[in-house]
Order: structure tokens, then sequence, then C-alpha cells
């Protein structure tokens, strides 16, 4: 029996072990959940906590925000043990300025769901807000190179996810889009 063949995904392991590698790096749902409200709150001024963090749960739910939350952290981790090759484990080390695997990485949590996305990302990423803040203080000691995108994306695409359902309820649709 070859390798791949004994290989079998366990989808409940790996959502676990996201929420858990998220926690121990410092970042809770609600944390996100007020990062989504943030970008949200002036085009839907219902929009409350609960619903925000729903729709965070919801972009968490899906394997290839799982996929890059995981990559994402073990890279950052990688580097502050110092186990990356040189000149890679520099340049992720001080989150240097023109290495943009970091917003790669998360842009690929921003496509799942659409092009709005993109400009949330954008925007969130410019002014840093909350916990976004105090996951890019160079100052500290833990690398988040890769995990302040992360999380940024993230709240980008529960955004995105919120405002394709309001203009769907909106339009009457009973189909939500975009799960």
């Amino acid at each position: 029996m070859t390798k791949s063949n004994m290989y079998s995904l366990n989808s409940q392991k790996v959502a676990a072990a996201t929420e858990e590698w998220l926690t121990n790096r410092g970042v809770s749902k609600m944390q996100i959940a007020e990062l989504v409200l943030f970008l949200q709150k002036d085009y839907f001024p219902e929009l409350d906590l609960q619903e925000c963090e729903n729709n965070v749960d919801a972009v968490l739910s899906k394997r290839e925000v799982q996929n890059a939350i995981l990559t994402g952290i073990q890279l950052d981790l990688l580097a502050e043990e110092g186990k990356l090759m040189t000149p890679l484990q520099e340049m992720i080390e001080n989150d240097e300025g023109l290495y943009g695997c970091d917003e790669i990485l998360a842009l690929s949590i921003v496509n799942v769901y659409g092009s709005i996305g993109f400009t949330n990302f954008g925007y969130i990423d410019k002014l840093k807000p909350g916990i976004l803040k105090k996951l890019n203080d160079k100052n500290d000691v833990p690398c988040h190179t890769f995990l302040d995108d992360i999380v940024g994306a993230i709240a980008a695409a529960a955004s995105s996810r919120i405002a394709h359902r309001k203009q769907a309820e909106r339009e009457g649709s009973t189909t939500p889009p975009l799960d």
C-alpha cells in the first residue's frame, strides 16, 4: 500500500486545528467579528456582532480558508523559531515590504467570496484597526507576517458574504448566495 492510499483527511480535525491555532496565536473569532462590523457598519447600520461572528464562522468552515490559515501560521512559527533558510528567514521574520507572499496567501481567502472582498481587504489592510494593529506590531516578539493578513482576509471575506446576502435579501431571493 502506498503512502497516498493510507492518507485519509479528517475534516473535523482540520477545522478544530484551525480554530485552536488562531486562538493560540491570540486571535478570537469575536476580534475578527469586530473587524467585520468595522467594515460593514456604514452600509448595514442594523448589523450586530453576533451576525458578524456567524459570518466569520461560515468563512472559517471553508477548507480553502483553513488551508491558508494553517499554512500561514506554520510559516510564522517557523520564522519565529529561526527554522527557515536564508534569505526567506529574514524576509518573513522582518515582514519585508517587498515580500508579498503573505498577501497572496491571504487573497486566497478573500477570493472565496468574490471580488468585493479585494477592496475590503485592501482597506482593512491599510488601516489595520483592532486586532490587526497588535498583530502588525513589529516590536512584538511573535512573528505575524502571515497572520495579520490572514485575519484581515477572513474579516474581508465575512464582510463580502454579508454584502452578498444583504443584496439577495433586498432582491427577495430565497436562495442565499455564496455559502
